[in-house]
């Protein structure tokens, strides 16, 4: 029999009322609450980032293959590139690659009843996949490419829609602006469909047209495209698939992740890493200090146990593992309730979505919440041992106390 797990188990368990009773409590609690913010953080931080990362993934792919100008913005008219059997095969062949669809843009104008807004017309082809996109279509429908010249319909999205007081199947007028050759024109187009990302550098910039009639715009040839998205099977190797095909490609050729695309979106959500971490310590060293201060009271508590323990024999080791023991199952109990209500939270949040955020300033309607079973357990599982291991220095105390002294008050 493990003497010291018993006793442990008999002070743990006993009833009987003392000052110690509820400083265990107040350990326990504070356990529980640690554990369970660390949870919860853990769950929405992780949640929040992919949300809005697949948000823009979603509207651009993960890497974008286009010509390289190291003096023209990142997001800006594309110079033509020719469409090469060669490119498309390496781009498809490279492991880890799941889709590769070729897109242009164009600067242009919205004008309806002589309100005008800017946009950036991203014009894709019929084989253009709107699955990735399809969340985000609010009503009407994606573009029909079923004429012969070039679709006449364009789909923008509700805030583009709302400034200008458009409705679905209104006919605007698009202006396009030729810089190089000094020269304007326009083309009526039908309003097919209206979408919303919740990003506002998104919906007040982007609208989706056909790229035939960007060709036609802009003369080029009918194989001309602006670029290649890539989409890949996992996004965190997005960095490494661009590097392995920046060296594959043709030299006027360059791949890009959207991570360099649109730093300022991914740059904030990092800073959500630093904001977890930060919840993290602080909880780590709120649940530390107060199983410490528990153990010394409980030691305090337990003296004249010591002494009787150390007069029958039981070295310093022994009489520790006891308060070891007491402490762990302390922490094991606080722990347990933290992992059921933080974890009971998350899924309450997954199934019911009760809690909302401003969405002009984070992205989401819905706070999004992703649980990690694993993450999770090993959340509870290192503040167990970072606890167990904290919880080594008060029990040195024992060794200080005297057997004689001990009894005495008794």
């Amino acid at each position: 029999m493990n003497v010291a797990y018993f006793i442990a188990q008999r002070i743990a368990f006993n009833k009987q009322k003392s000052f110690s009773r509820f400083i265990i409590r107040l350990a326990t609690a504070a356990t529980a609450l640690s554990v369970a913010a660390m949870i919860i953080t853990l769950s929405f931080v992780t949640g929040f980032q992919q949300t809005v990362a697949n948000k823009v993934f979603s509207f651009w792919g993960h890497i974008r293959v286009q010509q390289y100008e190291p003096a023209k913005a990142l997001v800006a008219e594309e110079t033509p590139l020719q469409k090469n059997d060669t490119v498309v095969n390496i781009l498809q062949q490279m492991p880890g690659v799941r889709q590769v669809q070729a897109f242009a843009t164009k600067s242009a104008v919205l004008d309806k009843n002589r309100d005008i807004e800017g946009v950036l017309l991203k014009g894709v082809d019929k084989n253009y996949d709107f699955t990735n996109l399809a969340p985000f279509l609010v009503s009407g429908h994606w573009i029909d490419f079923k004429d012969t010249l070039y679709s006449k319909q364009i789909v923008i999205s509700s805030q583009i829609a709302d400034e200008l007081q458009i409705q679905l199947k209104d006919t605007i007028t698009v202006y396009f602006i030729s810089a190089a050759e000094n020269r304007a024109s326009f083309r009526k187009l039908q309003v097919c469909g209206i979408y919303k990302t919740g990003i506002e550098e998104y919906d007040k910039l982007f609208a989706l047209g056909d790229i035939r009639l960007l060709r036609r715009i802009n003369n080029w040839n009918k194989d001309e495209i602006g670029g290649y998205e890539i989409f890949v099977n996992d996004y965190k190797n997005m960095d490494t698939i661009s590097s392995q095909l920046y060296d594959k490609l043709p030299n006027a050729w360059v791949s890009r992740t959207i991570r360099e695309v649109f730093p300022n979106i991914f740059d904030w959500l990092n800073i959500q890493d630093v904001n977890r971490d930060v919840i993290f310590i602080v909880m780590s060293v709120v649940a530390v200090i107060n199983l410490i201060t528990c153990l010394l009271i409980l030691v305090l508590e337990r003296t004249p146990m010591v002494g009787v323990l150390k007069a029958v024999g039981s070295d310093d080791w022994h009489i520790q593992n006891i308060f070891l023991y007491y402490a762990t199952i302390i922490a094991f109990r606080g722990i347990a309730i933290g992992f059921i209500f933080g974890a009971g939270i998350c899924l309450l949040q997954q199934y019911t979505g009760f809690i909302t955020l401003n969405e002009a300033a984070y992205y989401v309607r819905v706070a999004p919440v992703v649980i990690n079973w694993p993450q999770i357990l090993l959340v509870c599982g290192a503040t167990l041992l970072v606890c167990f291991a904290a919880l080594l220095l008060p029990t040195l105390l024992i060794r200080a106390i005297k057997p004689v002294m001990a009894i005495q008050f008794m």
